[in-house]
């Protein structure tokens, strides 16, 4: 009789096929005209996530060639979403950070994105399935985690 315990092989697949599908599904749902890119989303959300810092520990975070942020991150200071300062110990760095406008319009993008997820969830979802899904998203971070703790990018 064959185990009804999937393996982690399987549960892997499954994770990153459905992480994947939701992440597609939130990146494109509220797109605008004037919104920004999915690759200048990301590195505005590190920004957000992390805190101000040097373009080669966003390279890190992003896990690209800092070669292949520069432009990006001078559209970004043009278009007022970053602004950069002396870094505060190494004069031959700068430390990037979201301006206040660039957070303000950050956080009204996530909130619509968050709106249309809730609006989903309420939808599709009863009560138990919710807590359900609590349950799932704590299990989902434990496993981030794991993995975060294998690819540690440097500090400013």
């Amino acid at each position: 009789m064959a185990s009804t315990i999937p393996d982690p092989a399987q549960c892997a697949s499954r994770l990153r096929a459905s992480v994947s599908l939701l992440a597609r599904q939130l990146r494109s749902g509220s797109t605008t005209p004037d919104a920004p890119s999915v690759a200048k989303l990301s590195v505005l959300g590190q920004l957000h996530q992390h805190g101000p810092c040097t373009p080669t520990v966003l390279a890190g975070l992003e896990r690209v060639k800092l070669q292949s942020l520069t432009r990006l991150l001078a559209e970004l200071e043009a278009e007022g979403w970053i602004g950069r300062s002396a870094h505060p110990t190494d004069g031959r760095q700068w430390l990037l950070s979201l301006t206040p406008e660039g957070t303000r319009r950050l956080k009204a993008i996530m909130r619509t994105r968050e709106a249309a997820l809730a609006e989903a969830i309420g939808a599709t979802l009863s009560e138990d399935q919710r807590a359900l899904l609590l349950e799932a998203c704590e299990l989902i971070d434990g496993i981030a985690a794991t993995l975060g703790s294998n690819a540690k990018a440097p500090r400013p």
